[in-house]
């Protein structure tokens, strides 16, 4: 007979409290166009991108954090105090050690915490709401915030004609607290590491130390490029049209949830075109309000979900206790998707 005392946690988990931060630089698609041959109803009609924010040497992964954060907290009417863990998802924080997680609790004034990040790409906010409901059902905290949050212009190759266009910048955070009722659903996740080759890096940190320019990729000056985001535009396409509403609809069935029961659709915001494809395939209707945030902020990974979130209930387009279906998807090739209800 096992010696050890059963945890005691919330019986469900619910998000509480949303928030976001934008950089204040909109850069519109003629700016792309500098370093690209391309147009812009080329962009709009591949993507859907209109502008996106860039992040200025102030705009930190930790600042737009601490920025998102603040205004999560203060939705969920809680005190920093009350944060357990803080759980960031981030790809362009370039420091290896510490996690960024640990500056932003102190930051917030959440006192001691757990905090740390991970590396899930565009599935990552869904990977963290995941680990906070663990934790709350688990009684290991009882409000925890997650943080998608992304400089992505700092791993932008301006001359790359297939991904120059795509990427923004920006943070969104919620709190995820105690419920009495079902309010995050089963996730389905997973990863498909054999296409792992699709979304990558250019280059290793490490293959940049060694400084090889025999090895490295070079800008039109001759220099050596900085790392970079690059993928197999139309391969991904693919692979998130067909597989991923496959993944929405799994999570609609864990959750109980019909397509007609839905008040809101939140896909990450990688590409218009994606997200249209989605709504077909579900076969969502009429009533269900689909959030594309791309349009004005582009991809923006990790973030790209809580801040289309943040943004449908700023503008009324959905309201709290909505249902909505929530799915990521991006470089690992990883995914998650879960049903749940809007703060």
């Amino acid at each position: 007979m096992s010696k050890i005392k059963p945890s005691k946690g919330a019986p469900y988990a619910r998000i509480v409290g949303v928030g976001g931060y934008r950089p204040t630089r909109v850069v519109p698609n003629e700016v792309i166009l500098e370093t690209i041959d391309s147009s812009d109803e080329w962009i709009r009609s591949r993507s859907g991108i209109v502008t996106r924010h860039w992040a200025s040497d102030e705009e930190t992964v930790a600042m737009m954090s601490i920025e998102a954060s603040g205004k999560a907290i203060a939705d969920a009417g809680i005190t920093p105090e009350q944060i357990g863990a803080v759980i960031v998802s981030t790809v362009s924080h370039f420091k290896q050690t510490p996690a960024v997680a640990t500056e932003i609790a102190h930051k917030i004034g959440a006192g001691k915490p757990a905090a740390f990040d991970i590396s899930a790409g565009c599935a990552g906010f869904g990977y963290g709401l995941t680990l906070a409901k663990g934790m709350i059902v688990e009684g290991s905290a009882e409000h925890v915030l997650v943080i998608g949050v992304e400089r992505l212009s700092d791993l932008t190759d301006l001359e790359d004609r297939a991904t120059a266009f795509l990427f923004g910048d920006g943070a969104g955070a919620v709190v995820v607290g105690p419920s009495q009722e079902p309010a995050i659903g089963p996730t389905v996740w997973g990863s498909e590491g054999d296409k792992s080759e699709t979304i990558k890096q250019t280059v290793a940190w490490n293959d940049l130390h060694i400084g090889d320019v025999s090895t490295l990729p070079l800008d039109s000056k001759g220099e050596i490029k900085f790392p970079a985001i690059t993928q197999e535009g139309q391969s991904v396409f693919r692979w998130a049209v067909y597989e991923m509403a496959k993944v929405a609809q799994q999570a609609l069935d864990a959750a109980g949830i019909a397509p007609e029961d839905l008040d809101v659709f939140i896909p990450h915001q990688a590409n218009m075109r994606i997200i249209d494809s989605m709504v077909k395939t579900l076969k969502l209707p009429e009533h269900v309000t689909v959030a594309r945030d791309i349009e004005s902020t582009g991809n923006t990974s990790a973030a790209s979900i809580p801040l289309a979130m943040e943004r449908l209930l700023a503008t009324g387009q959905a309201k709290s206790g909505d249902t909505a279906l929530v799915i990521g998807f991006g470089a690992g090739l990883v995914y998650a998707a879960t049903v749940v209800t809007l703060p």
